[in-house]
């Protein structure tokens, strides 16, 4: 005899899972031997995140001040394609900040929920480098490149720069520029607020965020998440997998100076948003 049968259903009902995910740093500057936010290094992540042990919802922390738009909308488009086939809902809520391509993976949520002090939008894209051909020729440095066609040298660094490579990154500027729109309109739709310019490259605080329509409300994961899916609700933590060499404490030169390099680009794009 099942004696389960003539006890309360209610006994063997376990809490709501919901899967936690964090989206942590800048968007596709991982080199070999470092860990960023890349479609490549997140695909398991999500799988696990979205798959196992039946959830009730996905959660995305995201911390992030962007970076390269192609990888941005790889992930949010992989965060889509696995709350559409599983059917779960996706909150997003943003810490410090989701900036550029942060706010990008922040619209692959249902919802997105912020700190009344985050820092949100930056809807833009932009292209940054040095120019070194006064330097080089101060020191006698004679630059010499042959190509066949007449755009690989394309804003070389080490050659003045030319109107018209000026011109032609402007043009893919503006078309990158043009897919960032038109995703955070199909995300948040009517949630913009009309007569709006929200897509200047602007940022605004959590609380000027909400006003605009580019997040949904102020809250922390803990607290919202209880208040949606109750107090016994349980939270699961999905991270990237670490490589052997970084989880035994291995230390090689050649990782050392990668570390080093991306720590100086990413520390240069958190700065932009004053953190």
């Amino acid at each position: 005899m099942d004696i389960t049968r003539l006890l309360p259903a209610r006994l063997f009902r376990r809490p709501p899972r919901v899967s936690v995910v964090r989206l942590q740093g800048a968007i596709g500057l991982s080199r070999p031997g470092a860990q960023g936010l890349s479609d490549a290094a997140l695909a398991e992540t999500l799988e696990r995140a979205f798959r196992r042990g039946k959830p009730a919802a996905v959660a995305l922390i995201v911390n992030s001040p962007g970076g390269s738009p192609v990888q941005s909308s790889l992930i949010a488009a992989r965060i889509r394609a696995l709350a559409e086939e599983t059917g779960l809902p996706v909150h997003a809520f943003v810490e410090d900040v989701a900036a550029s391509g942060g706010y990008w993976l922040a619209c692959a949520a249902d919802d997105i929920w912020a700190d009344a002090t985050s820092v949100v939008g930056s809807i833009g894209v932009i292209s940054a480098g040095f120019g070194f051909s006064d330097l080089i020729s101060r020191y006698g440095v004679e630059r010499r490149v042959h190509t066949a066609g007449g755009s690989k040298s394309f804003l070389d660094p080490f050659r003045p720069e030319k109107p018209e490579d000026v011109a032609r990154l402007s043009r893919l500027l503006e078309d990158m520029h043009r897919s960032f729109k038109a995703w955070v309109t199909e995300r948040r739709g009517a949630k913009l607020a009309a007569g709006a310019d929200l897509f200047t490259g602007e940022i605004w605080t959590g609380s000027q965020a909400l006003e605009t329509g580019l997040i949904d409300g102020l809250a922390h994961p803990v607290p919202k998440l209880r208040a949606l899916y109750g107090e016994k609700v349980k939270l699961v933590p999905y991270g990237q997998r670490r490589s052997w060499l970084r989880r035994f404490g291995a230390s090689m030169a050649a990782e050392a100076a990668v570390s080093v390099l991306d720590a100086a680009e990413e520390r240069a794009m958190w700065a932009r948003f004053g953190l």
